[in-house]
This record gives C-alpha cells, sequence and structure tokens, in this order.
C-alpha cells in the first residue's frame, strides 16, 4: 500500500500552503495498491516532536479521519475525505496542518487498511481509534514532511 502526495515527496519540505502559516488546507493525496480484502481507512496526522513543556508526550495530533471507504484513491487537495473524524489535539475535527512552535518538525501521515470498519463516535480521540484498530490492521503506510516556520 502506498500513500503519496503530488506536493511533497516523503522526507522532503511541505509547502506552507499546507501549513498554518498559509491557507491552512491539506494536502492532495494518492493512496495505491490497498489490499484487495479492505473494508475501511484510517488516516492519521501526528507531529512527534512537540517540545516537552507544550506537551509531556511531545505528540500532537493534527487529523484523524477513520471509516474512510476502501476504494479511495485519492483526497483532493483542500477537501475532508469521506469517513468519521476523530478529535484532534487541538480540538479540531477537520485537518489542521503544520504548526510548529520551535523549530522543524516531522509530519506522519500514516495511513491503516482495515479488514472492518470501526464501531467509533465521531470525535473519537487518536488513541480510541488506534484500540478500535488493533488486530484489524492488514497494511499501513506513512508520507512523512517536514515543516519550520520561517
Amino acid at each position: 500500500m502506498k500513500l503519496t502526495s503530488s506536493a511533497f515527496t516523503h522526507g522532503e519540505h511541505i509547502p506552507r500552503e499546507y501549513t498554518c502559516d498559509g491557507a491552512n488546507i491539506n494536502p492532495p493525496l494518492t493512496i495505491s495498491d490497498v489490499p484487495a480484502n479492505t473494508k475501511s481507512l484510517a488516516l492519521i496526522l501526528e507531529d512527534p516532536d512537540v517540545p516537552k513543556y507544550v506537551r509531556e508526550d511531545r505528540m500532537w495530533d493534527h487529523w484523524i479521519v477513520f471509516n474512510i471507504p476502501s476504494n479511495t484513491t485519492q483526497i483532493a487537495e483542500g477537501k475532508e475525505p469521506v469517513g468519521q473524524h476523530g478529535i484532534g489535539t487541538g480540538n479540531n475535527l477537520n485537518y489542521y496542518g503544520p504548526c510548529p512552535p520551535d523549530a522543524e518538525h516531522r509530519y506522519f501521515f500514516k495511513l491503516f487498511a482495515l479488514d472492518s470498519q470501526l464501531t467509533l463516535a465521531e470525535k473519537s480521540t487518536k488513541q480510541q481509534v488506534e484500540k478500535a484498530m488493533e488486530g484489524h490492521v492488514l497494511a499501513k503506510t506513512e508520507l512523512m514532511g517536514i515543516y519550520g516556520r520561517s
């Protein structure tokens, strides 16, 4: 399974437009090679480089969407995918782009192919989504981008 973007490649800089310093819209994403028996997809965008003075666990959840239809191949720029939205660290239900408070951070777009739908409510946390996914992950891939404010 693959997750790519026409806006940046794995390990490269995320363009400003997709951050809090720009339009704060999601980049275009392309999903390919999803396993045939996939029933749903889950997408999590997280920043594991948050300073301890901001969050003790050093993690900021920017975007959580689950129960995305398994036949989804594109998430258009600035468009939320069909699915249920979890709640991010900043109490956001929709995409909230990179916005590091200090230095350059890594941002991981993680995509999971699942053998079931998740029986969770809208506004579930990342921890609830991850727990519900246990034992149901058929494949996982990630796209990592970097952003630092100038």
